[in-house]
């Protein structure tokens, strides 16, 4: 042993210190690559170091004093708060100050929450157009009548204004109650089926996206292009989020929501079309297409006349999209709202049988509905407390001074929010409770600040169909009241909200429908 060890010591030399040492040790290849590749790539790093510096600066540049994160993450912003957005976090930036600022993949972004701003955004027309959200030009067409401005969309809501006069809504109260109660004869088939408490949140959609299609086109649409339409709309829904991935690349929710549309925008062309033919055979309107036709051939009528079935079709479209999501919106939250305040039930059901006097086959009409102030005065403010839409991105065409020490500069996106107005304590004392009485009062607080009543929006854009929405929540809450009892099932997430374009209750609101118990 001892001398195999004197024979390893004896061999044994010390370590040369020589670069074949280092031989064996793998170097990055950059640091062997050959000068000119090594300098290119020290560029590239260098250019995008300072990209994202200038990003950085412009966007600090941009917000100035406004509050918000002083530096945005890099490239993407607030994607992240975007794709998931919720009420605590809109919350928390508007109560960051009456303006704001955030970026979201370089979009630069001011939020209003005040009256004030919100109101001075909707009523400045030369400073900002209506862009909804990111992707909506691209889901809707830019060349739908909602993004115009000026004298075409001026020549636009001229005719459509008719299309909301007491006489066209009318014509489209029979077929709102004759859906109605279709769907509500459903309902009830299916609970005595199955008594199980059911989210209500797409039987709702279902009912709104029949009624819609019926009252907008009538018989012009068959039920095969109905059903087509129901079933691919809500790609559409999903994909007008605040901000989307900014591309339509195949899979993504935006590229979906084109092929969707364009889908209902061919079967309502077509409508369009058979509707043109039908009023020119002397037919009677039943639709509100016919209605929009017959009242251009009117004396009266003063205004372009040479509509397409496209720009028609993109009208019908836009109004598909109010309804389907704000209107459902309403009306679930309504349904909620009623289970929930069962003293406000019992006064909305005690009016409904003066109304009606016993006789609950008989379908609603506009005459009927001025007879229930109180029923009116629910859904306005069940509306006011849950507003389907918390607010409308605009878009700045140029350099906007909205206050006295902030500008908003061109092409930033700049959104008026609602909730703040309809919650101000000061016009709504005890905001967060369900109050119909207030609207009762014509010389109340609420009546007396219709600038707070946001709901709607405001200004050149104002929704063009808030009193065939408001109606037509209010005929399937009164004949729902008359027909139906029903229990709400309360969970963890039943006052949470998710926000889907507009604002629903994150477990679809379970409810369990029986039959009304009519006395003997």
């Amino acid at each position: 042993m001892a001398s195999a060890l004197r024979e390893r010591s004896s061999s044994a030399v010390l370590p040369s210190f020589t670069g074949d040492a280092f031989d064996h040790i793998p170097v990055p290849s950059f640091l062997t690559a050959p000068a000119g590749t090594a300098q290119w790539l020290y560029t590239t790093i260098a250019i995008v170091l300072a990209l994202l510096a200038l990003e950085q600066s412009v966007y600090r540049y941009k917000k100035r004093h406004l509050p918000g994160d002083n530096w945005t993450i890099p490239l993407i912003g607030k994607f992240a708060d975007s794709m998931k957005p919720t009420m605590e976090g809109y919350m928390k930036q508007w109560n960051s100050g009456a303006l704001s600022a955030l970026s979201v993949f370089n979009i630069f972004i001011v939020m209003a929450s005040s009256n004030e701003f919100s109101r001075k955004i909707l009523n400045s027309p030369n400073h900002a157009e209506p862009c909804l959200v990111h992707s909506a030009k691209q889901i809707l067409r830019p060349d739908n009548w909602v993004f115009l401005t000026g004298k075409v969309h001026v020549e636009y809501r001229r005719v459509l204004n008719s299309l909301f006069t007491r006489k066209a809504l009318g014509i489209y109260v029979a077929v709102q109650d004759q859906i109605t109660r279709k769907y509500i004869k459903q309902w009830l088939a299916e609970a005595e089926k199955d008594p199980s408490p059911k989210p209500i949140m797409m039987t709702c959609r279902d009912l709104n996206m029949e009624t819609s299609l019926r009252v907008f086109c009538g018989s012009h649409i068959d039920d095969e292009a109905a059903r087509e339409i129901g079933e691919k709309y809500w790609a559409i829904t999903v994909a007008l989020e605040l901000v989307n991935f900014p591309l339509p690349l195949p899979g993504t929710k935006v590229y979906k929501a084109i092929q969707c549309r364009k889908v209902a925008l061919k079967h309502l062309e077509n409508a369009a079309a058979k509707s043109k033919q039908a009023m020119a055979a002397g037919k009677e309107p039943e639709c509100m297409l016919d209605h929009w036709i017959r009242s251009m051939d009117e004396p009266t009528y003063k205004g372009r006349k040479d509509f397409s079935d496209l720009e028609m079709a993109m009208v019908v479209f836009s109004f598909l999209f109010a309804s389907q999501d704000a209107m459902s919106s309403g009306l679930i939250y309504g349904i909620q709202h009623l289970a929930d305040h069962p003293d406000i039930f019992a006064k909305v059901r005690e009016e409904q049988d003066r109304v009606r006097a016993g006789d609950y086959e008989r379908p609603i009409t506009l005459d009927m509905l001025d007879e229930m102030p109180y029923l009116r005065a629910f859904v306005r403010e069940s509306l006011r407390v849950k507003p389907p839409v918390t607010m409308v991105p605009y878009k700045t065409t140029k350099a906007f001074p909205i206050s006295e020490d902030y500008t908003v500069p061109a092409g930033s996106m700049v959104i008026p929010s609602f909730y703040n107005s309809l919650h101000d304590p000061e016009v709504y004392p005890n905001a967060e409770e369900l109050i119909p009485e207030r609207w009762l009062d014509p010389n109340g607080s609420a009546n007396q600040n219709p600038k707070n009543y946001l709901v709607f929006g405001s200004g050149p854009h104002k929704c063009i169909g808030l009193e065939y929405a408001m109606m037509n929540i209010a005929l399937v809450l009164a004949d729902a009241v008359a027909l139906m009892d029903w229990e709400h099932i309360r969970t963890e997430k039943s006052d949470k909200v998710q926000i889907i374009a507009t604002l629903f209750p994150q477990d679809g609101c379970l409810m369990k429908f029986r039959p009304r118990a009519l006395a003997a």
